[in-house]
């Protein structure tokens, strides 16, 4: 695994989660106060972004049958899904953000 820079930290805004793909995956970056969180960008439930989603505070709701996961921890916290999604370690440096895929 390599750090792989995703996007400037101005990029990713309290209530638009910034879009990624690369390696082979699709990841969602938000941003909670001044931290940053990464996700599965796909709803684990059916085919949607969550980059697409609704967040309020520490969470975000699929934009397609409303599925809500934590954003820090990816927890699933309502249905129809039934499962989390998967989260990634981001690190920032100097207003950069990076994950380790």
């Amino acid at each position: 695994m390599t750090l792989q820079l995703i996007a400037a930290c101005d990029k990713v805004t309290q209530d638009a989660p910034y879009a990624y793909e690369g390696q082979g995956k699709k990841i969602a970056i938000y941003r909670v106060d001044d931290e940053f969180f990464a996700t599965d960008n796909v709803c684990p439930h059916a085919y949607a972004l969550m980059s697409d989603g609704f967040v309020e505070g520490e969470t975000i709701e699929c934009p397609l049958h409303g599925a809500v996961f934590n954003i820090r921890t990816g927890k699933c916290m309502g249905p129809p899904a039934e499962s989390d999604l998967e989260t990634y370690p981001v690190t920032v440096v100097d207003n950069k953000i990076f994950l380790n895929l």
